[in-house]
């Protein structure tokens, strides 16, 4: 691997401009093919970003310099395209979620490693200097001990700008499979493993009309929670409290908030690579008139970049020997405690969460997408 590593796409959607922009600019990887059901928008793509190549999901696979397949497909055969890939000899980078169901998801997992391959995951957001830096300041003691963290996102739901919504609220979605990878991801970067779940949702109702472009006024149904509640506990004793909603009229997202026994820090939106890291101290002892409680800010360290960052770290760990940090193993145990989310709000109960994730590996703040390591 002296080389830049070849890739090549299976699925070429909306997501697949800024991942294609992102690599073009890594000079660890080359992108040589771009396959889609659509082999006209696979043209399409290959000609907008410079792509040598397009053509099928099965040219993908069958291209002899392809090394990594980045899978973009819809999430219901995420986890049977990544198994062709496997297949085929090729390491996955996978959009989020790795999967719909325990079973296949932990069988690609088992194929993988049988084969000798990687597998990574979205979101690789974590990644990035915002979630990182915040990282570091945890680990050098800055908030104390954590003790419990609190996340929210909110917002009137997706069919207010998508023309299209429908499978947003289909099994295998909702505000809690869509947007909830975000969220537990960071989580469990900071924390660790999740060790159960409780959680709560409702759905505010039954069928919900598009609000624009062609299909505006049409309904679809509504099949999962469109606001969910999640309460984890961490394996290592911190807890969480977890908001994701397409029923709120007040828009909130990104709200990430670690609370310690020493300070609360405040993390940038885990949907983005950067944003403001800032945190408070206890006060010693409070008079008649307390006075505010003063932010301190934290300079982000690290190079901004955007998706394709977790897939470019993955390359060159393949090349370093270590494990690298948007791990399949990282991906499915965030899926486990999303279903497992999903059944404490069918059950009423507790549920255990039986996967478990190894410590999640930092970024140093000198990574540098931009630099060779050929």
């Amino acid at each position: 691997m002296s080389s830049p590593i070849g890739v090549g796409f299976i699925g070429v959607g909306v997501i697949s401009d800024t991942y294609l922009e992102n690599l073009s600019s890594f000079p660890d990887v080359e992108v040589l093919i771009l396959g889609d059901l659509d082999t006209d928008r696979a043209r399409a793509q290959a000609e907008k970003h410079g792509v040598p190549a397009h053509g099928t999901a099965q040219d993908v696979l069958d291209h002899p310099d392809v090394q990594v397949v980045v899978n973009l497909t819809i999430p219901a055969v995420h986890a049977e395209v990544s198994s062709s890939a496997i297949a085929a000899g090729k390491h996955v980078w996978t959009e989020k979620p790795l999967g719909l169901d325990r079973e296949s998801t932990a069988a690609l997992l088992q194929q993988a490693e049988a084969a000798g391959l990687r597998v990574g995951c979205a979101p690789d957001t974590v990644l990035g200097p915002g979630v990182q830096t915040a990282k570091r300041e945890i680990a050098k003691g800055t908030i104390g001990r954590p003790l419990f963290a609190q996340t929210s996102m909110q917002y009137q739901g997706p069919e207010v700008f998508h023309p299209n919504p429908g499978f947003l609220f289909a099994k295998g979605a909702g505000p809690l499979l869509d947007m909830g990878p975000y969220y537990f991801t960071t989580l469990v970067s900071l924390f660790g493993s999740v060790e159960k779940v409780a959680a709560v949702g409702l759905r505010a109702s039954e069928e919900r009309a598009i609000k624009v472009g062609p299909n505006a006024g049409q309904t679809f149904p509504v099949e999962v929670p469109s606001t969910i509640s999640v309460l984890t506990q961490f394996e290592a004793g911190q807890t969480g409290t977890s908001l994701v909603s397409f029923d709120s009229p007040l828009a909130r997202q990104g709200i990430v908030e670690i609370h310690g026994t020493e300070g609360s820090l405040v993390v940038p939106d885990p949907n983005q690579f950067e944003g403001r890291i800032a945190y408070v101290k206890p006060f010693d002892a409070l008079g008649e008139k307390p006075p505010e409680q003063e932010w301190i800010e934290v300079p982000q360290e690290g190079v901004v970049v955007g998706r394709g960052l977790g897939l470019l770290d993955m390359v060159r760990a393949i090349r370093e020997g270590r494990p690298h940090v948007a791990s399949g193993e990282l991906g499915y145990h965030v899926l486990d405690i999303m279903l497992s989310a999903e059944e404490s709000a069918a059950s009423g109960e507790f549920v255990t969460v039986a996967s478990s994730v190894g410590t999640v590996p930092p970024v140093p703040a000198d990574f540098d997408p931009f630099a060779s390591t050929l």
